[in-house]
C-alpha cells in the first residue's frame, strides 16, 4: 500500500549556501513532474526491474562525490565502468530519453542530478511504494571519478559495522542505512555478488536458510553463471513493501550485506529490521526521509557545475 510522505522542508546545498526547494522549477519548467512521472510509469510497466535500477543509479551517484549526475557521464575510465557499476548499472538510455523530453519542454533548465532524484522517487511509487517530496536545485558535475566510485560504494561483502561506517561517512545515520537497504525489496542481483554465501568459505556471522541456499544453487552454480540473476526479495520482487525485512528474519537475505543487518553483531540494525518487518508504514516513512537526506549529499548549487543538455556529456 502506498502512502504520501509530505516533507515541508528546504535543504541547503554544499555550495554557496544555496537552497534546494520543491518549487525550484515551478515557473521555469512547470511540466517537469508530469513528464517524468509518465515516462517512469511507462518504463516500469515495460520492465518492473528498471525501477530498482533507477533507484540504484541515484544511490550510486550520491555516494560518489555527491548527487551531481557524475554517474551519467560516458567514458571508459569514468564511474560507469567502476567495479560496482560495470555490467550492472543500467537505465542510462531511458534517463537520456527522459532528459530529451524535458529539454523539449524547457531547454537548459533541469539538471540531470535533479532528474535522477525525481526518477528514483517515481520508480518507487510505480511499484506501490511510498512517495516523498523531492527538492530541486542541484547542478551537474563537470567530471566523474572511477577511483572514488571504487572506494566509496559499499560492496555486498560488508558487515553491519562496516555498513554503518560507510553511511556515516556520507552523513547518514544507522536508521538511514537500514531503511535505504530496504530498497532491496525490489530488483535483482548477479550470482557473483552472493556466490560465496552458497558454497563458502563463509564470513563470520553469516547465516542463510538451508532450503533458500539450495534453491539458489540451481541458478547460481559453483562454476560459471556469474551474471545469472536472482531476486533480492524472493517473496515480492516487483512490489515495494516490507517483505525484505521479513526475509531477513527468516535468514533469506540474498546478499551478505543484507543478512548481516539481522544476523550480524549490531543490535541497532537488528532492532530496525524487526521494526520495519512489523510496520510497513514505519519503513515507508523512514525510507522517504532517508532518500531526501541522501539526495542532499554534497550537492552543487549556485554557479558551481552546470546544467547539462545531454546527461552523458558535459556542455
Amino acid at each position: 500500500m502506498s502512502f504520501v510522505l509530505v516533507l515541508l522542508l528546504a535543504l541547503h546545498g554544499s555550495a554557496l549556501g544555496q537552497t534546494l526547494s520543491s518549487s525550484f522549477y515551478r515557473s521555469s519548467c512547470p511540466n517537469l513532474t508530469t513528464i517524468v512521472r509518465a515516462a517512469v510509469q511507462q518504463a516500469v510497466q515495460a520492465e518492473a526491474r528498471i525501477a530498482a535500477s533507477f533507484v540504484r543509479l541515484h544511490f550510486h551517484d550520491c555516494f560518489v562525490n555527491g548527487c551531481d549526475a557524475s554517474i551519467l557521464l560516458d567514458g571508459a575510465n569514468l564511474e560507469q565502468n567502476a567495479f560496482p557499476n560495470a555490467g550492472s548499472a543500467r537505465g542510462f538510455d531511458i534517463v537520456d530519453s527522459i532528459k530529451s523530453s524535458v529539454e523539449s519542454s524547457c531547454p537548459g533548465v533541469v539538471s540531470c542530478a535533479d532528474l535522477l532524484a525525481l526518477i528514483a522517487r517515481d520508480s518507487v511509487v510505480a511499484l506501490n511504494g511510498p512517495s516523498w517530496t523531492v527538492v530541486f536545485g542541484r547542478r551537474d558535475s563537470l567530471t566523474a571519478s572511477q577511483s572514488a566510485a571504487n572506494a566509496n560504494l559499499p560492496p555486498p561483502t560488508l558487515n553491519a559495522s562496516a555498513l554503518i561506517a560507510s553511511f556515516q561517512n556520507q552523513g547518514l545515520s544507522t536508521t538511514d542505512m537500514v531503511a535505504l537497504s530496504g530498497a532491496h525489496t525490489i530488483g535483482q542481483a548477479r550470482c557473483t555478488t552472493f556466490k560465496a554465501r552458497l558454497y563458502g568459505p563463509f564470513q563470520r556471522g553469516d547465516q542463510m536458510d538451508q532450503s533458500f541456499n539450495t534453491s539458489l544453487q540451481s541458478s547460481c552454480p559453483s562454476s560459471n553463471g556469474d551474471t545469472n540473476l536472482s531476486p533480492l526479495d524472493v517473496q515480492t520482487p516487483t512490489s515495494f513493501d516490507n517483505r525484505y525485512f521479513r526475509n531477513l528474519q527468516n535468514r533469506r537475505g540474498l546478499l551478505f550485506s543484507d543478512q548481516t543487518l539481522f544476523s550480524g553483531n549490531q543490535a541497532s540494525t537488528r532492532n530496525l529490521v524487526n521494526s520495519y518487518a512489523s510496520s510497513q508504514s514505519t519503513f515507508f516513512q523512514d525510507f522517504g526521509n532517508a532518500m531526501v537526506r541522501m539526495g542532499n549529499i554534497n550537492v552543487l548549487t549556485g554557479s558551481n557545475g552546470e546544467i547539462r543538455r545531454n546527461c552523458g556529456r558535459t556542455n
